[in-house]
């Protein structure tokens, strides 16, 4: 039987740097146990990872193994979009909250289980419209203070405490803004706040848990709303990390979103800054199909039912 050819888009700079080489070798060693050749794709900076993707295509390969964190898959996934195209996920980032969403398993070998082994289905993403340019993200779209402290907050979390100075200065000079919303362009919310944030994965920022299991397939996007909450307040929720579950945070679920800021708070999609102030927001359902792990269905006993022993 011949070897089934995939694109491996491989991200030297995820997680652990000193480990990538490792990393590589394994993958390609276990495809080659699951009679799969790989054409890798090295990233380094500027390259075209969109231009790579065309190229596959092109080439006529139909599945696309994406072996980094969720900055790697996002840029995958915003190149794919409405493509014929599969992506698997082999998460060796920092936070890898698709991954997670999706039920992929967090180590290489059982990883690459689920993409010999695992179901396809077609996701959502989001689509941000700012500036007239419009912007596809796979996790999720903050406006606001998240935004304005992502760059400094990443960097920290990468290992670079020299940019905690940055957060603190940053953290400290923002100020909240009357924030204007219209939902499903029906409902309408005037409230001043810091925060918003519109999620199409269970799980974003720093494993944050935000939504239902296989919200990314639902046709709609979860909106939490912040209007109540202080700064410290939401930095208390970034440290700890986890489920966030407060009574002051509002919670909607929509399919399209019109936000106006004042002053102007900064926008950005799947961690890259895309303008500030106005943007509409909407689903895109089923925009990309990629291969993932159910989780397994917990059957309810009823009365009556036999147990085994």
């Amino acid at each position: 039987m011949d070897a089934k050819k995939v694109k491996l888009i491989f991200n030297p700079g995820s997680g652990v740097n000193n480990e990538s080489p490792l990393q590589l070798m394994e993958v390609l060693q276990v495809l080659q146990q699951f009679q799969m050749t790989a054409e890798p794709f090295i990233i380094q900076k500027g390259c075209d990872i969109a231009g790579e993707i065309r190229k596959t295509l092109k080439d006529g390969i139909d599945t696309v193994l994406v072996c980094g964190g969720d900055g790697t898959v996002s840029s995958a996934a915003k190149a794919m979009i409405d493509t014929e195209l599969t992506m698997g996920i082999i998460p060796t980032g920092t936070r890898n909250n698709i991954a997670r969403s999706l039920n992929i398993p967090l180590d290489i070998q059982n990883a690459l289980n689920v993409i010999q082994t695992g179901k396809t289905k077609k996701i959502d993403m989001g689509i941000c419209i700012c500036n007239q340019i419009s912007t596809p993200f796979i996790e999720l779209c903050s406006v606001g203070l998240f935004s304005t402290l992502f760059e400094a907050g990443d960097a920290i979390q990468h290992g670079n405490i020299t940019k905690i100075g940055d957060f603190i200065t940053a953290l400290a000079s923002t100020a909240p803004s009357e924030i204007h919303l219209l939902l499903d362009r029906d409902r309408e919310i005037i409230e001043v706040g810091h925060n918003i944030l519109f999620t199409n994965m269970p799980y974003v920022g720093l494993n944050f848990k935000v939504g239902k299991t296989g919200c990314f397939a639902d046709g709609k996007l979860d909106v939490l709303y912040c209007s109540d909450l202080t700064k410290m307040d939401l930095i208390g929720f970034a440290v700890k990390g986890g489920s966030i579950d407060d009574a002051r945070i509002k919670r909607f679920h929509i399919k399209t979103a019109e936000i106006h800021t004042n002053p102007p708070m900064p926008i950005m999609a799947d961690g890259e800054t895309i303008g500030e102030g106005s943007a509409s927001i909407t689903i895109k359902p089923q925009a990309l199909r990629l291969i993932y792990r159910p989780n397994p269905v917990r059957k309810t006993l009823k009365a009556g039912d036999m147990l085994e022993k």
